[in-house]
């Protein structure tokens, strides 16, 4: 009898060993470790920036308040009076027109009240957030009549009218200057106002009221804001593209982006119009302009901090054909191409350069050694085509070695998207932007895109992608799970190709939660607080997990681009001895597979970082941050046969060290 239920134990356990490596053995990934099918490019893996949902003033530039320079079209948006009931001060918005063309407007204070005060109140965007202990640098450009006795007091208050900290500021004189004061905050608050109170007899004209935290990116006076910059630089990305797409463009020529606008001091930055304050009724922003504090100068300089490319984007001559359509006559042409190659030589010129010096007057001597320019974004057609043909010539022959990224349109695929390829194809173009704006569904099905590619055709900049499914009111709801997921399915058909997609980038980059114009987006901030979603945690096991080389990763003899709902591709990672799957199983339920390691000698221990729920519609917010977050399993020593339990709904990044 126990010799019954010996061999019965005996039967069993070995019925169950069968069965489970017969379940592997069904599911086997075999990885060719020394037969590299493509180089992965260092720059693969970017990151692309556009001044939308409060992106650059509200976000990632510091400047804590709104409207400093009274510019925008209401000259006193943001701002409000803090009359007494004497009302013995009065404000008077001048208009000095071609005695400061950039910043035609200054602000006259009068004040009759020796005993009393008069003030104008900052909301900042949408409130200003301060932290407790945190200490906060106030700036003004103003000057007075001799005879005039005017002292200010600037004070920061939380949302219920308590002050937070204060400073004064006096001494000023018959000619224009800039003065500062500093103070502590004695609480955190996301919604305090800024108040600048005039004492004293007599009058003041004042510009550019300026409030920074002290705490910026790299302690930079008046720079950026620390945890976006940070999650930015997180990423490790392989480029920077910026100032946007469709801010390039503008609703028409005359508000397009003009980089050359955006240098120099800060005080003779023409301030503008953003072109997402009325793109959408349904979102109207009557209060988003662009300061330009964070102008070309300042992106080369971020692009460099965080190890990143520079890619900007200058306009072609076009203006949004969604909008007005406009473009430049051909024999106007000139200025437009003289921008592009002005440029180059801010960002590459010595110092006996014109820009080269601009740039080393600046504060960056060294050139910033650009290799990539954008050439429009995403127009179409003939008109695009021959003007395209233009700048190409034109920065051909005086740059060859600056790689031009041009325009497919802003569709996957059509009649433009096949047009602008035929033509771009024709030009030996160096790149051709390529934009996917789709449902999950698609970005499941297209893992596959770029296998039959022309290897011998341009090269394919990936610039703006984004999977867009269900919502809620939640501002952050549109990044779900399942919108992750999508995209790391597809990215698996990016790597798995990257001898023709040599760049790619994820958009858009940041949105206020209390001032979006569009969504999904990567990171979600408000004014204390930033939140990376799932996509950007797919983002992130991409490009710090890119690898050197492209490597065979096979299942039955074919690529996995969505058979049972799996997905891979692998890299090899020679600077570490490392290979590198990424794998993803969108499917509802668990699969075991063999991944055989070919070529190489395994040699130590394997890990895994998993991204995974089962709940497709989860979304990380401000408030719960870590609903979806990769986690890391420690597999131990492995021989070249690894096999793993693969999640539900996961995308899985196994990093597998071998002597290479």
């Amino acid at each position: 009898m126990k010799n019954m239920r010996f061999i019965n134990r005996t039967f069993y356990a070995l019925l169950f060993a069968v069965i489970i490596n017969y379940s592997f053995a069904q599911n086997i990934l075999k990885v060719e470790v020394n037969k590299p099918v493509a180089k992965v490019s260092p720059s693969m893996w970017g990151v692309f920036f556009e001044d939308i949902n409060f992106g650059a003033d509200g976000g990632l530039y510091a400047e804590l308040v709104k409207n400093r320079s009274f510019e925008f079209f209401d000259p006193l948006m943001g701002w409000s009076e803090m009359q007494g009931h004497d009302k013995k001060g009065k404000i008077l918005i001048v208009n000095v027109g071609s005695k400061s063309p950039q910043n035609t407007r200054i602000a006259n204070i009068t004040v009759d009240a020796e005993k009393g005060s008069y003030g104008i109140s900052n909301e900042g965007f949408r409130g200003i957030g301060v932290k407790k202990g945190g200490q906060y640098n106030f700036s003004i450009l103003a000057k007075k009549p001799a005879e005039s006795g005017i002292k200010i007091h600037v004070e920061l208050v939380n949302s219920k009218g308590v002050k937070l900290g204060e400073t004064t500021i006096d001494g000023f004189t018959e000619s224009w200057a800039k003065y500062k004061g500093s103070f502590t905050s004695s609480d955190t608050d996301a919604k305090a106002r800024l108040n600048v109170i005039f004492e004293g007899k007599g009058s003041i004209d004042v510009d550019m009221i300026s409030l920074f935290p002290n705490d910026t990116w790299k302690n930079r006076p008046n720079g950026l804001r620390t945890d976006l910059v940070q999650l930015l630089a997180d990423l490790k990305p392989g480029f920077l593209r910026f100032p946007g797409g469709c801010i390039v463009e503008g609703r028409e020529l005359d508000t397009r982006y003009q980089w050359k606008k955006t240098v120099g001091n800060i005080e003779n930055r023409t301030p503008a119009i953003n072109r997402w304050n009325t793109e959408f009724k349904h979102r109207a922003t009557s209060d988003y302009y662009q300061s330009f504090g964070l102008g070309f100068y300042e992106y080369f300089l971020l692009s460099e901090d965080i190890g990143a490319e520079a890619l900007p984007i200058l306009n072609c001559g076009m203006a949004c054909q969604y909008n007005t359509a406009e473009v430049a006559p051909m024999d106007a042409l000139d200025p437009y191409v003289q921008d592009a190659i002005d440029l180059i030589e801010f960002a590459n010129a010595d110092t006996s350069n014109k820009w080269g010096k601009l740039r080393a007057e600046m504060g960056h001597p060294a050139p910033f050694n650009l290799k990539f320019l954008g050439v429009g974004n995403e127009q179409w057609d003939e008109q695009y085509i021959e003007r395209y043909k233009v700048f190409a010539k034109a920065l051909k022959e005086k740059f060859p070695q600056v790689q031009l990224i041009s325009a497919a349109g802003p569709d996957p695929d059509g009649k433009r998207f096949d047009y602008a390829w035929r033509e771009l194809k024709t030009l030996n173009a160096d790149l051709i932007d390529e934009h996917y704006y789709r449902s999950p569904e698609w970005f499941f099905k297209n893992a596959n895109r770029y296998d039959n590619y022309d290897r011998k055709g341009p090269k394919v900049f990936a610039g703006e992608y984004a999977s867009h499914g269900k919502d809620t009111s939640d501002p952050e709801s549109k990044n779900t799970w399942l919108s992750a997921l999508s995209e790391a399915a597809f990215m698996t058909g990016l790597e798995r190709n990257a001898d023709v997609v040599k760049l790619a980038s994820y958009a858009p980059l940041l949105a206020h939660v209390e001032a979006w114009q569009w969504r999904p987006d990567m990171i979600w901030f408000d004014n204390l607080r930033a939140v990376a979603t799932p996509n950007y945690y797919v983002q992130k096991l991409y490009s710090t997990n890119k690898g050197t080389e492209v490597i065979p990763a096979l299942a039955d003899g074919k690529v996995l681009a969505g058979q049972d709902s799996t997905y891979a591709s692998a890299v090899v990672d020679k600077t570490k001895g490392e290979v590198i799957i990424k794998f993803v199983n969108a499917s509802s339920k668990p699969v075991d597979y063999t991944f055989k390691i070919n070529g190489k000698k395994v040699t130590g221990n394997t890990s895994m970082q998993v991204l995974s729920s089962t709940d497709l519609y989860k979304y990380n917010t401000l408030d719960d941050q870590q609903l979806i977050y990769p986690k890391e399993i420690k597999l131990g020593k492995s021989k070249n046969e690894l096999k793993v339990a693969i999640e539900p709904s996961s995308f899985n990044v196994i990093t597998i060290p071998t002597r290479i």
